[in-house]
């Protein structure tokens, strides 16, 4: 995790790269896979991302007057399920266009034609207002962000008071038993899958890399409440293959 502790380098997977040069490599990544993007989902975990998801979107809260801002918003899954639960106007953003083109166009498929705002922008500076929004959502973006402070600083910001940020994303696995299998199907069989189905290996390689570079549960949770959130909380999904954070602008 030296991207926070050097002023010049970050993190791309496993290797350092110019600090400058991360998010234009991050689209890349996501710019090829954004068309089998659901499926390798669903293949990479086992359908599993699913339930984690629909877990996430009940931890939201969906209301019909509160505003969610969903970062990384990526192909809308987020969005829809807080829309179909009855939440209020969604703000989709993501740093990535081909993303976001792919959640409209799903959007459309299935009838949904308000509520939702789609802005192409960076999750570490956000062209919003501050206050405007009562939840703010991440879900398996945060890792992929060069300087995860700044996002979360920035989710603070555009929080009303009262208002609270939820991050889904892959964490630290707490069954030490199972790491090596793990190990095995993140770096051996989730590559072979990418190139075979999204014929780009080199993409989920550097997925699978992100993962094991991230913050583990601790940690991110420290990074929630230096941004100055409150009554910061995490619960762990499959044993900690992923984890939900949350915390509260009060």
């Amino acid at each position: 995790m030296s991207e926070n502790n050097s002023p010049d380098t970050a993190d791309f997977g496993f290797r350092s790269v110019p600090r400058a040069q991360k998010a234009t490599m991050v689209r890349e990544v996501f710019d090829s896979v954004a068309g089998k993007y659901d499926i390798m989902n669903d293949l990479m975990s086992l359908g599993i991302h699913r339930l984690w998801k629909h877990e996430f979107i009940s931890a939201l809260d969906p209301r019909p007057h509160y505003k969610l801002l969903d970062l990384a918003s990526g192909t809308g899954d987020i969005t829809f399920g807080w829309l179909a639960k009855g939440g209020g106007p969604v703000v989709a953003s993501d740093i990535n266009a081909a993303m976001l083109a792919v959640g409209a166009e799903r959007a459309a498929k299935k009838g949904v034609l308000t509520d939702i705002e789609y802005l192409e922008a960076d999750a570490e500076n956000l062209p919003l207002e501050n206050g405007r929004f009562d939840r703010v959502s991440m879900a398996f973006g945060l890792r992929n962000c060069t300087n995860k402070d700044r996002v979360i600083a920035e989710a603070f910001r555009v929080l009303k008071p009262g208002g609270r940020f939820f991050v889904l994303e892959f964490s630290a696995l707490k069954i030490a038993g199972l790491q090596g299998l793990y190990d095995k199907w993140s770096f051996d069989v989730l590559p072979k899958i990418g190139g075979f189905v999204a014929k780009d290996s080199a993409s989920y390689q550097y997925l699978a890399e992100s993962i094991r570079m991230f913050p583990p549960q601790e940690k991110l949770k420290e990074m929630f409440e230096q941004a100055g959130f409150s009554r910061v909380t995490y619960r762990n999904l499959s044993g900690g293959i992923a984890a939900i954070h949350s915390g509260w602008r009060l």
